[in-house]
C-alpha cells in the first residue's frame, strides 16, 4: 500500500510505500522537511492484482503520481546563445581577427578559397581593413592519415 500525501509547505502531491510512515525527508520541490503520515484508509492505496495474457499468473500494478506543484513552472526551453558573429557585431566596435582557412574553401572539387576571401573583404570594407596576413598550417587529413600543410589568411579589422 502506498502513502498519498501533500508537502505542508508547497503543497506538492507526494506519494512513498507505507514502509516509510513517520520518516522523515526533505520535498522534491521546496527543500524542506517532510515527514511521512501514518497510513490511513484514504490516503493508503494498495496495488491491485492484473490477470497476465495467460490469465493464470497475477501480478501487481504499480501506479505512478504525478507531482503537482502550485509554483509557476519555469521556461523548460531555452533560448539557445547567440552566435559569436551575432555576438561580435552586438558588442563595442574595436579589432576583430578572421581566419579563412584554404582546406575550408573546398566545394566539390572546386576552389573557391579566392572568391571567399574576396567576399569576406568586401563585406569589411576598406576603411575597417587592418592588415591580411598568409598564415601556412598543417592538419591531418583523415581519409589518408597523413599531415598535410596548407595555407589561409588571417584578415584582422575594426568592426
Amino acid at each position: 500500500m502506498d502513502i498519498t500525501f501533500n508537502c505542508p509547505h508547497c503543497g506538492l502531491n507526494l506519494e512513498v510505500d507505507q514502509d516509510a510512515a513517520g520518516q522523515q525527508f526533505d520535498c522534491p520541490t521546496c527543500q524542506k522537511p517532510v515527514t511521512v503520515p501514518a497510513a490511513s484508509a484514504s490516503s493508503a492505496r494498495s496495488t491491485l492484482p492484473v490477470p497476465t495474457p495467460s490469465g493464470l499468473e497475477m501480478r501487481d500494478e504499480k501506479r505512478m503520481a504525478v507531482p503537482v506543484s502550485q509554483r509557476p513552472i519555469g521556461s523548460l526551453i531555452q533560448k539557445p546563445n547567440k552566435s559569436l558573429e551575432l555576438a561580435a557585431r552586438e558588442s563595442k566596435p574595436g579589432l576583430r581577427v578572421k581566419t579563412i582557412r584554404h582546406s575550408d574553401c573546398k566545394e566539390a572539387g572546386h576552389n573557391k578559397f579566392d572568391e571567399v576571401v574576396s567576399d569576406f573583404l568586401n563585406k569589411v570594407g576598406d576603411q575597417a581593413l587592418v592588415s591580411i596576413t598568409p598564415i601556412n598550417y598543417s592538419y591531418l587529413d583523415i581519409a589518408t592519415q597523413k599531415l598535410l600543410a596548407d595555407f589561409g589568411v588571417m584578415v584582422i579589422y575594426r568592426g
